[in-house]
């Protein structure tokens, strides 16, 4: 796969580097946007933005690694983070969790063989108020159980 951002991607990160007064500002926005293309931040993604950007790739590999949110080798194309802290632990969180890794033989930041689900342990998305809550992509699931789990699960393609 070739790395590089089409012409609409790339109008997105102008759009972005507008808002701050260095391009180094802009580099969480850029790497979401690759992770969203790419699926991951590889070491190529990583030179590639950091060329874009004209920073250091230790820079952009700083940012890569300190952040969880970014992917650091391929994920599944449904990407299940089930949050086991404190307010969703007390609450259902741990046996969704092991719910989730023993239906889908996988376990912590594992993905599935065929590549469709990886699954990840997370201790907060902020949603307390809402927990127990699992995240599926950019989808967000609050007072979750684990018969609705397996109903979610079951609706993906």
């Amino acid at each position: 796969m070739e790395i590089k951002f089409n012409e609409q991607e790339l109008q997105e990160i102008e759009q972005i580097k507008s808002k701050y007064p260095t391009e180094q500002s802009a580099l969480m926005g850029v790497l979401w946007i690759a992770q969203r293309k790419f699926g991951w931040i590889s070491n190529d993604v990583i030179l590639y933005i950091a060329d874009l950007l004209h920073l250091p790739p230790a820079h952009v590999e700083g940012v890569v690694k300190f952040y969880t949110m970014y992917f650091k080798k391929p994920m599944g194309k449904y990407h299940i983070q089930v949050c086991t802290n404190v307010s969703c632990m007390l609450r259902g969180g741990e046996q969704i969790f092991h719910f989730v890794k023993d239906k889908l033989k996988i376990g912590n930041m594992e993905v599935t063989p065929d590549g469709k689900f990886s699954l990840e342990e997370v201790e907060c998305m902020g949603a307390c108020g809402g927990a127990p809550m699992i995240a599926i992509n950019e989808d967000y699931y609050e007072n979750i159980n684990i018969e609705k789990v397996e109903q979610i699960l079951n609706k993906l393609d």
